[in-house]
């Protein structure tokens, strides 16, 4: 019988109070852009990406899970600020409309690292660009001219987002997503926690 392939990633949850203030941003920006110029992403689904496997064997989660909870091990738990916003690959061309990631400690970056270190040693190609922690709250439409790409920059140029709000990093998850007309479907398989600190 054909192994059952799933589509996986490795993410942080945000919290539902972080997550609806992301979505007051989101309708903020939403006021300023041209109709149907960009596919929002549901507030509800937005995540922090820090490792995208792909087409996954259903067989595999198992040692997947295991290399996750080996990465998180030797980390304590920690929090990331939420502020500001922008796009990639830049606000004149964009593709991506973000929101910040702030973690001055780095302890982020370096989970992120463990993480990628994990994954790749169970055959996973590690990712070639520089980890940049965001939360993605749209995609510019494909099908967007030059016209409407830069009022779009201009929009989100012209945004002013501060600081949205603190998140409380005690876990990473293993979700699958499953791409549906409507958006996607987020389904957690599976949470490796972090180290719990006295």
């Amino acid at each position: 019988m054909p192994d059952e392939m799933l589509r996986t990633f490795i993410a942080i949850e945000l919290s539902e109070p972080l997550a609806a203030a992301i979505g007051r941003v989101q309708a903020q920006l939403k006021r300023g852009m041209p109709p149907g110029g960009v596919k929002w992403v549901a507030s509800e689904g937005i995540h922090l990406t820090l490792k995208f496997l792909g087409e996954t064997p259903r067989s595999r989660i198992p040692e997947v899970v295991a290399a996750l909870k080996v990465a998180c091990a030797g980390f304590p738990a920690f929090e990331f600020t939420v502020e500001g916003r922008g796009c990639f690959p830049n606000c004149r061309r964009p593709r991506v409309i973000w929101v910040a990631v702030r973690e001055p400690s780095q302890t982020l970056g370096r989970l992120q690292a463990a993480v990628e270190e994990q994954i790749a040693a169970l055959g996973w190609p590690t990712e070639a660009r520089p980890f940049s922690p965001h939360l993605t709250l749209g995609r510019v439409a494909r099908s967007a001219d030059r016209a409407t790409e830069a009022a779009i920059g201009q929009a989100v140029e012209r945004a002013v987002v501060e600081r949205i709000g603190v998140q409380r990093v005690t876990a990473v998850s293993l979700v699958q997503s499953d791409l549906r007309p409507a958006g996607a479907v987020y389904t957690v398989l599976a949470r490796a926690l972090l180290r719990r600190d006295a």
